[in-house]
């Protein structure tokens, strides 16, 4: 089954043009159920029916997989036995019928306000590491970009003059504005920084890391964890956290789904309306406190 799922992988990156991400979860997916499929005896792509891999989804289950994870791998099982029938590697598609759990969506973890202008007020310094780390924030914050697409930034993508940036993905080309709090913290990065940072004057990259190579979601993610230690931040943070308080910051100072839709690159406009969810509950949050504070006045004159 190496194979087939190897053939499956570049067919994926080659024809399809996946994301590295993508191409990895794939990967670990079917690969951890062949090694299931072939300790219950099925060695054979053209072997594997729909019994066996309900059988696996009861096994990821009992492990304590999460709903989100045992619907990625349901969805990299279809579309591995969607290409192997396509392919005529086998007759039916045994994953066709297969149910992925309902996920029970999660309001996104968000910063406010203050606790945003606190995170970025961390790097004020004048090394190349913090004007790099400087300007990859506020381009974070200011765009809602994906670290992924962040990282990926080459220096074409940025047109400082008029302030924005073209993201692109396999699909689509997003262009994107930010403002002049990112673009001064750019310009910093490009004339002081990133020039003591490459060490081939050919890089194309608009962000490197210390040796001139390309940076990783790792090194950003330990960037942004430290920022949010600094300035006292409790709650647990992530690149994403930006990427969503810039999309809940958005939405809650008037701005209308479809524009923060195509900021973001969501193809379904139901995945940005989460956002909006999360505004009318902070609405809520702040009316309950309002009365909270109307009724104390009351309380201490009946007491007195």
């Amino acid at each position: 089954m190496t194979k087939e799922i190897q053939n499956f992988i570049t067919y994926m990156c080659e024809v399809k043009q996946i994301s590295k991400n993508t191409e990895l979860s794939y990967e670990r997916d079917l690969r951890k159920m062949s090694v299931f499929l072939q300790e219950q005896g099925v060695a054979s792509v053209s072997d594997v029916t729909s019994t066996n891999l309900n059988a696996y989804i009861l096994y990821l289950e009992k492990e304590g997989r999460k709903p989100s994870t045992i619907s990625r791998s349901i969805a990299s099982m279809k579309a591995f036995f969607g290409y192997l029938q396509k392919k005529n590697y086998v007759n039916q598609n045994p994953a066709e019928g297969l149910k992925a759990p309902k996920i029970e969506k999660k309001m996104p973890a968000i910063l406010t306000t203050e606790e945003t202008v606190k995170l970025l007020e961390q790097l004020s310094g004048s090394s190349p590491k913090e004007l790099r780390d400087k300007a990859m924030l506020e381009l974070l914050y200011a765009t809602g970009i994906r670290v992924s697409e962040l990282i990926a930034l080459k220096l074409s993508d940025i047109n400082i003059s008029m302030e924005y940036l073209t993201c692109r993905d396999a699909h689509r080309e997003r262009i994107i504005p930010f403002g002049g709090i990112a673009r001064e913290a750019i310009e910093n990065y490009l004339d002081l920084g990133r020039p003591k940072l490459i060490k081939d004057e050919s890089c194309d990259l608009l962000f490197t890391n210390c040796s001139g190579g390309e940076m990783s979601r790792q090194g950003f993610w330990k960037i942004i964890k430290c920022c949010g230690k600094k300035a006292g931040i409790t709650s647990e943070i992530t690149p994403h956290t930006l990427r969503h308080s810039f999309a809940a910051h958005l939405v809650s100072n008037g701005a209308d789904l479809k524009s923060v839709q195509e900021m973001l690159g969501h193809s379904d406009i139901s995945t940005t309306q989460i956002y909006a969810q999360v505004n009318q509950n902070r609405i809520r949050e702040v009316y309950a406190l309002s009365l909270i504070h109307i009724s104390e006045p009351t309380r201490h004159a009946q007491i007195s």
